[in-house]
């Protein structure tokens, strides 16, 4: 047994509007889903999109907090040219320009209209084949940790590890990277942006949830009542969904 992650999840006070602005910042489509907003590639909805990890928008009623997220995505770029074109683009969109301590880099971390931080990158060869999304990455103490539980957790491969980076993606290729950075702070505030993960057909999505918390997974309770989704987090207390299949 294993779970396909399918989605981001992203929190947003304004779910229409932050949907609309990741929809123009991939080249992607917002398809409305009641109060949420999913975004996906274009040429009409497919969920689970066999590639890309799409962006389910959710609307709460608590604004960010002031501490830097621990969830970001890393944006893609082919070119100096595509990444000049693309951070300005961004900026017209309502992107800000934000400092999270990063000094001088060859990348460039913007916030979206909420306030969410994200990279854009200089072109990286590892992310030519990725999509406009080059990565989901993930602050932890530990990401040789993570790496274990994530891989066993997942049916994506682990990549790379070492003290201080890890790296899964998909076995099928294609697709963003999942990535674990080591920071030395310990998270305070609960997540803004979390992965979604689905049972293949057939599996159980009961024992799957079960088969997490082994790995060292634990309940969460965020005030989610009978949800046909079951809210857990990783061992260093990041929240993610197993959805129903």
């Amino acid at each position: 047994m294993a779970l396909r992650p399918v989605m981001v999840n992203v929190k947003a006070l304004d779910a229409s509007a932050v949907g609309r602005f990741w929809a123009e910042a991939l080249g992607w489509t917002a398809y409305s889903a009641g109060a949420t907003a999913y975004v996906g590639p274009p040429g009409g909805l497919v969920w689970p999109d066999p590639v890309v990890l799409g962006i389910d928008v959710v609307p709460v009623p608590e604004p960010k907090s002031a501490v830097k997220n621990r969830v970001h995505l890393d944006l893609a770029t082919t070119s100096a040219d595509h990444q000049t074109e693309l951070i300005a683009r961004l900026k017209s969109l309502g992107a800000t320009p934000v400092d999270v301590g990063q000094g001088d880099v060859p990348w460039t971390v913007l916030a979206d209209p909420e306030g969410n931080e994200f990279c854009v990158l200089e072109p990286r060869e590892i992310y030519r084949d990725t999509g406009p999304v080059a990565a989901v990455v993930v602050d932890c103490t530990d990401p040789r940790a993570m790496a274990r539980f994530w891989g066993e957790a997942t049916d994506w491969t682990v990549h790379e590890v070492a003290d201080d980076h890890a790296s899964l993606r998909s076995a099928k290729g294609g697709g963003p990277y999942l990535e674990f950075l080591h920071t030395p702070d310990a998270k305070t505030v609960p997540d803004r942006l979390h992965l979604d993960l689905l049972p293949y057909p057939g599996d159980d999505k009961a024992a799957e949830a079960d088969r997490l918390r082994a790995l060292g997974a634990a309940d969460l309770d965020i005030g989610q009542g009978d949800a046909p989704w079951t809210c857990l987090t990783d061992p260093e207390g990041h929240e993610f969904c197993v959805l129903a299949p």
